[in-house]
């Protein structure tokens, strides 16, 4: 494999953060809504744990084959055979999530800003937009990434703010009426958003120096659990019960905002969030999709194969998904066993493997010592 480039830890924290951030932001306001009620902004905290678990276990992994990414330690874990069929079934996860994750950003871009825009021209655009920039390698998306956060911390800020006239606290209580069972059923899918910083593997070997990246990697989670926290809080603040019969409430939030009829309509800046943090998203999953495959092929370069990977993609994300109905369907039934076997299950294994195997083989070594 040719040289990758190299990033910082705070590169590496920034980008794993943004791998589900920008979606999140969107969508978990009304899966949770729709099984926590008003105990919604319970839910993220709930389902951060896996998260936590996610990232200490792929730097457990990372530990033992330093410099290698999943793809290339299951081989040596589970055998060539098994090791190739299970990075074949992470990759196929990869490229389906990663189609998936294209057609939300299409669905979100022409259902409320081009509404007469074919939604395959939209995802196409930014597939290639994307592709640019994994071309370009993961220095070039780790500098577009930590160019963007400003961005997104100050309109956030921004739209919080604007927002508060329109809370009404009331919509918070009573806290817990029903007990832990409601936060506990709202945080099962959102535990998806989390489970899949598992893409992390692909980040850990670029990284300059290693130091502090457990501790960048569990930052990350927690900004994450927090900015999910904070979104489920403004929606239930300003909608109440009816945030879960909206796909988008956060979109919607940004209508609401009235300031002296002066500051109002402030959709677009959930928009410029959107977009942007859309497209390092889609980066960070086109990257490791690219990068996997390629060391899956034992290819010496992840480059030729990017724009093939990128029209697969778009395939998926036309002929897999017909609509945003199906799209909200997946979300609540296939994606949480699906996801679960893949990024939580598989990884959970790898490292159980590989620990019982360094202590037999030392074990062995002692015994002939």
């Amino acid at each position: 494999m040719s040289t990758e480039g190299k990033i910082s830890v705070f590169q590496m924290g920034i980008m794993t953060y943004l791998i589900n951030g920008a979606t999140a932001i969107l969508i978990v306001p009304s899966i949770t809504a729709q099984y926590a009620g008003r105990d919604m902004w319970l839910s993220p905290i709930l389902s951060s744990i896996s998260g936590f678990l996610i990232v200490w276990i792929t730097w457990g992994l990372h530990q033992l084959f330093p410099g290698e990414t999943i793809i290339e330690y299951s081989e040596k874990i589970l055998g060539r055979l098994l090791g190739k069929i299970l990075s074949f079934l992470f990759l196929f996860f990869l490229l389906h999530t990663f189609g998936t994750i294209a057609r939300e950003y299409g669905e979100f871009i022409v259902g409320e800003i081009l509404n007469t825009t074919p939604i395959v021209v939209v995802i196409g655009s930014m597939l290639v937009v994307c592709a640019f920039a994994v071309r370009g390698g993961i220095e070039v998306i780790a500098r577009c990434a930590q160019m963007f956060l400003p961005i997104v911390i100050l309109f956030s800020i921004i739209m919080v703010l604007l927002s508060i006239p329109d809370f009404d606290l009331t919509h918070m209580s009573p806290v817990m009426e029903s007990g832990w069972k409601p936060a506990i059923e709202g945080s099962i899918i959102p535990h998806v958003w989390f489970i899949e910083l598992v893409l992390i593997t692909f980040l850990f070997p670029v990284l300059h120096s290693h130091r502090k990246a457990l501790k960048g990697g569990m930052v990350s989670v927690l900004a994450l659990m927090v900015t999910m926290v904070i979104a489920n809080l403004v929606c239930l603040f300003v909608l109440g019960d009816v945030t879960a019969t909206f796909i988008f409430p956060v979109f919607l939030v940004g209508t609401y905002i009235s300031i002296a009829e002066f500051f109002k309509n402030l959709d677009a800046v959930i928009l410029v969030i959107w977009v942007g943090g859309g497209f390092i998203q889609l980066s960070v999953w086109y990257y490791a999709l690219a990068v996997g495959t390629a060391r899956m092929l034992s290819l010496s370069d992840y480059r030729p194969i990017i724009f093939p990977l990128g029209f697969l993609a778009l395939l998926f994300s036309i002929w897999d998904i017909a609509s945003l109905q199906q799209l909200v369907f997946f979300f609540s039934t296939s994606v949480i066993p699906f996801a679960f076997t893949v990024c939580a299950a598989y990884p959970l294994l790898l490292l159980c493997v590989a620990v019982i195997r360094k202590r037999l083989k030392k074990a062995t070594t002692k015994g002939n010592g």
